[in-house]
């Protein structure tokens, strides 16, 4: 939902987009795992380990085109198998939230030539493109529609030719991007033969308007293609088209192609099958099929079911020659990772223990280990663990345990070496380079422990708490006190919340106890800032913690925060009763709204920013997730909306919301206004016109949110100690 904002303004995040044209966080190893690849004043060069021995792989010269005053601005790259040719991504354009469209060239190694693909097309149109295994051709969507061409540029063919606005070849419509991270659409065949692809079918799907009042005398309506909840979905199918013919066979997929989903599809190596992962429309039955690509027959070989919801996979890994492959599933209660049989007969259980798997690093399959991350006794924090691969080994601590916080690991291909990044709520980010066989730094001049030296200490740190609840619920939190507090004095406290399955709020990580927002120092101005995780948070305590929040949404993590804040006040003599403020964005203005509408006697003051004031207006595919599907009652929907709360307000509420926003639709904002106008609640509006779920375009609008947030939260909220 909803996230994409708060990832950017929440306590910290650091985001890893891995589509190919939209990339460039990771490490970019090579293949054999002993060097890796970066972009580097204007060129591509690769760093051998564990020297660092640096070796231009394409130069500025090269990455110049003829007729060009200067080499191209690389966003991307990608190498083929044999490392002779580059493919470069520039020129990138915003499709909704990631650069995916721009230019690409095709850099010959061998003839040191460079040549544009699809330059009849026009001008940063082309999205994903990617070299075939075999590096002789690259394929690429453009105005919806598959194109394949010659390495040199020349060619060109279109594989389709149906693409429209609506009908979508190679790529997605705005759910399947927004709630299932699907962007790119295509995959190339083992044998360079094919490409399977997603087709998706919005025709039927209704425009939301959206109008812009600003740019012209003129207002004009801005149509964006948006299933809310209870209207269908956009069918989906995949079809695999031959390079030669250009003719599509369509998978023979069981199932109505609008009522269900199809969230996650690849090849399945070295062979003629397509793996892919089918969800109902209630999301809570994924089936995997395995799928012959030729006469497209499809086989079920696995498939769950869970009360609430199941999601989308991670691509799947195959072991065993093929043989195996894998999957991560909370169906014992705890995400733990599985290697399932082709047929789906054995499944065999890598993970065991109370804990769940956080995400998976690296796949090792010649030294028999499983690399993730995952917290077993904190929630707020992260560290990598392994295991044996087969299942038969215990659960290894691979961290240093006197590292206290989260950490990330960018493992080799080989599992020789890996870059390691640690930060906490105390320690500002820090990498280092390390031998991952003996787990040792390459140097200690670069080593965590060196740099960690160099840092200074906070001198009013963050503190990590646990509360109660009279429900018996326990949540982790972090509290930043003032700089000079007094324990017999009164403060003010503001509440930071999120609330729902899309973030974690309450994590051990650098940023925690700041606030971007405020135009100031908190702690300085004698403010208590806090965050905590409720139930449904999505925070590593097992599949009950996260599920109970199921056709619960604005109910029970409501709950939660309020009860938890409530203990808080009652036994801290430090906090203001009478001065208690909350704040959040997006899924985080909708919980905002709610304390303020069903707990008054707790929060006085509140900003809520780009909020669902009523959830039967998002997006079907997230809001049906959580919530079920609206039939044959719409009622949890009602029960956890703000809108029908509204009436309750007591306190000073201010709401922010960008006109021109895209997800969470201005429309939310005058539901709620007529809500609040009707029973005659006197409340501020912020409206920031033509700007989106960001609220970051044109000049001065991040200044001028700061400072609007700033003021008001000051004048209803004073600062200082009493």
């Amino acid at each position: 939902m909803i996230k994409n904002l708060l990832f950017k303004l929440s306590i910290t995040c650091i985001a890893l987009f891995a589509v190919f044209g939209a990339q460039a966080q990771g490490v970019n190893w090579a293949k054999d795992g002993n060097s890796y690849y970066q972009i580097a004043s204007g060129e591509i060069v690769s760093i051998t380990l564990p020297k660092s021995e640096r070796k231009t792989v394409v130069s500025r010269t090269l990455l110049t085109p003829s007729g060009k005053d200067g080499p191209l601005a690389v966003r991307s790259f990608q190498l083929s198998a044999d490392g002779k040719k580059a493919l470069i991504y520039t020129n990138s354009k915003k499709v909704w939230r990631y650069d995916t469209r721009g230019d690409y060239w095709l850099v010959d190694l061998t003839t040191n030539k460079i040549a544009q693909i699809g330059k009849d097309k026009p001008a940063s149109s082309l999205m994903f493109a990617k070299l075939s295994p075999d590096g002789n051709k690259v394929a690429y969507v453009s105005k919806h529609n598959l194109y394949v061409e010659n390495t040199d540029g020349t060619d060109s063919k279109a594989l389709t030719t149906d693409g429209t606005d609506r009908m979508i070849n190679g790529t997605f419509d705005w759910v399947y991007e927004e709630e299932f991270n699907c962007r790119d659409g295509f995959r190339w065949s083992p044998d360079s033969k094919n490409i399977a692809y997603w087709q998706i079918d919005a025709t039927k799907i209704k425009n939301f308007l959206m109008i812009n009042n600003t740019d012209s005398i003129y207002p004009y309506t801005i149509p964006v293609e948006y299933p809310k909840v209870g209207e269908n979905p956009s069918a989906c199918k995949v079809g695999v088209v031959d390079i030669e013919t250009a003719k599509t066979n369509w998978l023979n997929v069981p199932g109505d192609n609008i009522q269900h989903y199809i969230p996650r599809m690849q090849w399945v190596p070295n062979s003629n099958e397509i793996i892919l992962q089918q969800l109902n429309r209630e999301q809570n039955e994924s089936i995997v099929f395995i799928c012959d690509a030729i006469s497209g027959t499809a086989k079920a070989v696995y498939t769950e079911k869970d009360k609430a919801w199941i999601d989308p996979q991670n691509d799947w890994t195959w072991l065993n020659d093929n043989k195996e492959f894998t999957v991560i599933s909370d169906k014992d209660g705890w995400d733990h990772f599985y290697r399932i049989s082709r047929d789906g007969k054995k499944q065999t259980l890598i993970t065991k223990g109370n804990y769940d798997v956080i995400s998976v690093n690296l796949i090792d399959e010649k030294n028999n280990y499983v690399y993730f991350m995952a917290s077993p006794t904190n929630a707020t924090q992260k560290y990598l663990y392994k295991t044996k691969l087969d299942g038969k080994g215990k659960l290894e601590m691979v961290t240093p345990s006197i590292l206290s916080g989260t950490h990330s690991y960018d493992i080799s291909p080989n599992a020789a070496f890996a870059r390691h990044t640690y930060n906490s709520s105390a320690v500002s980010p820090i990498t280092e380079w390390m031998n991952f066989t003996t787990g040792n730094p390459f140097t200690m001049d670069g080593s965590i422990t060196t740099q960690l030296s160099k840092q200074q200490a906070p001198k009013n740190k963050v503190e990590f708490f646990k509360v109660t609840t009279e429900d018996g619920v326990e949540m982790d939190g972090w509290m930043k006190k003032p700089d000079n507090f007094n324990p017999n004095k009164k403060y003010p406290v503001v509440f930071y919340v999120y609330g729902e399955p899309a973030s974690q709020t309450a994590a051990d990580t650098y940023g925690a106890g700041r606030n971007r927002l405020y135009a100031g120092d908190m702690a300085k101005d004698e403010y208590i800032y806090i965050s905590m995780d409720n139930r449904g948070a999505p925070v590593p305590k097992g599949a009950a913690w996260r599920k109970s929040i199921y056709k619960n949404i604005g109910v029970i993590n409501i709950r939660d925060q309020a009860m938890a804040t409530k203990k808080l006040l009652a036994t801290n003599s430090f906090m203001d009763k009478d001065r208690v403020a909350v704040w959040g964005w997006s899924g985080g203005g909708s919980s905002t709204l709610n304390l303020m509408f069903q707990y008054p006697e707790i929060y006085k003051t509140g900003i809520a920013i780009a909020a669902v004031g009523n959830q039967l207006t998002y997006d079907n595919i997230y809001q049906e997730r959580y919530m079920g599907t609206p039939f044959p009652s719409k009622e949890a929907y009602v029960k956890g909306s703000p809108v029908t709360y509204a009436k309750n307000l007591k306190g000073n509420l201010l709401y922010i919301h960008g006109t021109g926003d895209d997800n969470v639709h201005y429309q939310n904002a005058e539901m709620l206004i007529n809500e609040l106008v009707k029973n005659k609640k006197v409340f501020q509006l912020m409206s920031y016109p033509n700007r989106t779920h960001s609220i970051s375009e044109g000049d001065g609008t991040s200044e001028h949110l700061s400072l609007t947030y700033t003021k008001f939260l000051k004048d209803n909220c004073p600062p200082g100690a009493r």
